[in-house]
């Protein structure tokens, strides 16, 4: 390889496969806030039991401001230290008994979320500079049909003995929230990329470039 091929694909390798101390603790702040937005006092919605939180927007803001990796990163961390104890979970639950609950689905794809709505993110940032809240609600909204409600409505269908159909029809009441929070999560996400372009949309273009 040439000194110019190295020069040219050296810095993409080392971003792709490299995180220094400020991605580390990037993971970590975004942790942190997924586990503060937890401390809110849910709303039991439904007949599962299952509440309104805004843990759902800082899973959406983490993966638009960090990305694919470092989303399901911090995501997966938070998920991690609940399972392992920590009261971080809403109302202050924590431990594995609490994949034998309703919420166990909406948990476990947190991180997975995390993880699709930042290459999401990624995609919107390579591709356009207009409209870009617009596309970051678009991109939150999938992430949450697909995979949040999804698997929530697995999960309390397996762990509530319920049919998919009565899953279902009681994981309908959390749309219109999640409305307004991947409205707010792509409101906050393009003004924090704007004030700091160095968490994502410079690190997205010198990959691409």
């Amino acid at each position: 390889m040439s000194q110019t091929d190295t020069a040219i694909t050296g810095p993409a390798s080392q971003a792709r496969g490299r995180w220094n101390a400020t991605d580390l603790g990037l993971i970590a702040v975004f942790a942190a806030l997924v586990a503060g937005s937890a401390l809110v006092p849910g709303i039991a919605a439904n007949v599962f039991g299952v509440p309104i939180t805004f843990q759902t927007l800082a899973v959406m803001l983490t993966g638009l401001m960090l990305g694919p990796a470092r989303g399901f990163a911090a995501v997966g961390l938070y998920t991690l230290l609940g399972l392992a104890g920590l009261p971080i979970f809403s109302q202050g639950r924590s431990g594995l008994g609490i994949l034998a609950g309703p919420s166990a689905g909406y948990i476990i794809a947190f991180p997975l979320a995390a993880a699709l709505v930042g290459w999401l993110a990624t995609v919107v940032i390579r591709r356009t500079t207009r409209a870009r809240a617009l596309w970051f609600f678009l991109a939150a909204t999938v992430t949450s049909i697909t995979l949040v409600h999804t698997l929530g409505v697995l999960g309390m269908a397996l762990n509530s003995k319920a049919t998919l159909g009565e899953a279902f029809l009681a994981d309908l009441v959390f749309y219109p929230g999640d409305v307004i929070k991947n409205c707010l999560a792509a409101v906050i996400a393009v003004a924090l990329h704007r004030a700091f372009p160095d968490l994502l949309v410079r690190r997205v273009k010198r990959i691409s470039a």
